[in-house]
């Protein structure tokens, strides 16, 4: 089957992707023996190092106490970034011009700073200006700096997934007498969030791993972090890393898979029904366009 990008491969064409297929699986099966036997050699492969990991001690005392605060900072970053992100976005396409330089000055100031130095720009804002506690203040220091740098992310992935949409889509609204908020919020916010969802999951990723900068540098108590005590104590490092590393693979495989779900779903009860509205959903819609007044308004 033909597509913009490409089309349907040839004799010849399919014969070289099956010899190029072929190669790479064995390139990679040379690199999986190669990486097993060189742990193997180095006695890394053997069972009292990886015996650890099957007691209850290492899971309740330190991978599920620091996977559940990774889950914290990550999910309460989300719920706050989402929102944050979304509003900054619109506020980027506002028809007024002071509200576009305002929100473009908080976008672009905070997504050029590293995460790791708003973090750390946090930890001591709080350690110095606010009643924090010493416990809580890591935690508050991660989600700050997740929140402000990713959904500064976040407003250009909003506003690029509302400026990909035809323009037809705000001329239609218009046209049936809806306003400019009716027409953000009913029509191109809807079909821009399923456009948006890929880059927006990988946002989410992003949010999830960068946890791990916490505990590097400000001392949060987060899965790699609890990984080094555990390690310390009684496990071997390197067998520590991959079974973290394998957590995180599970964590976001997960994530992504619920968000590739979600976007099919969207897709399913978004396709066009067919059927034609009449005056009363006209009515319901925006009441002026049926009074013969047109609304007027302002994303923000």
């Amino acid at each position: 089957m033909s597509s913009v990008l490409y089309d349907t491969p040839g004799p010849r064409a399919k014969r070289r992707n099956a010899v190029l297929s072929v190669v790479f699986l064995v390139l990679l099966a040379a690199l999986a023996w190669w990486v097993w036997k060189t742990m193997d050699d180095k006695q890394q492969l053997r069972w009292a190092l990886w015996q650890p990991f099957t007691t209850s001690e290492a899971w309740t005392t330190y991978l599920l106490p620091g996977l559940v605060n990774t889950l914290k900072a990550a999910a309460l970053s989300m719920v706050i970034a989402l929102p944050l992100g979304a509003v900054f976005g619109i506020a980027r396409l506002s028809d007024h011009r002071w509200v576009r330089i305002a929100a473009g000055v908080v976008v672009e100031f905070f997504r050029a700073i590293p995460v790791l130095l708003l973090m750390l720009f946090a930890n001591e804002f709080y350690n110095q200006y606010a009643q924090v506690s010493s416990d809580d203040r890591p935690l508050y220091a991660v989600v700050t700096a997740l929140v402000l740098y990713n959904a500064s992310v976040l407003a250009e992935v909003v506003r690029a997934g509302i400026l990909a949409l035809p323009r037809g889509q705000t001329e239609a609204a218009y046209a049936i007498g809806l306003r400019k908020g009716q027409t953000m919020s009913s029509i191109l916010l809807p079909q821009a969030v399923t456009a948006m969802l890929p880059a927006i999951v990988s946002q989410l990723v992003v949010i999830v791993k960068d946890t791990a900068l916490g505990g590097a540098m400000i001392g949060y108590a987060e899965l790699l972090s609890e990984r080094g005590t555990l390690a310390a104590n009684y496990a071997d490092v390197i067998a520590s890393f991959i079974v973290v590393a394998a957590i995180y693979v599970v964590l976001n495989f997960a994530l992504t898979s619920f968000a590739s779900w979600l976007e099919r779903r969207l897709r399913r009860s978004k396709r066009s029904t067919g059927a034609v509205l009449g005056a009363d959903d006209l009515e319901e819609m925006n009441p002026a366009a049926v009074n013969g007044t047109l609304g007027t308004g302002t994303y923000a």
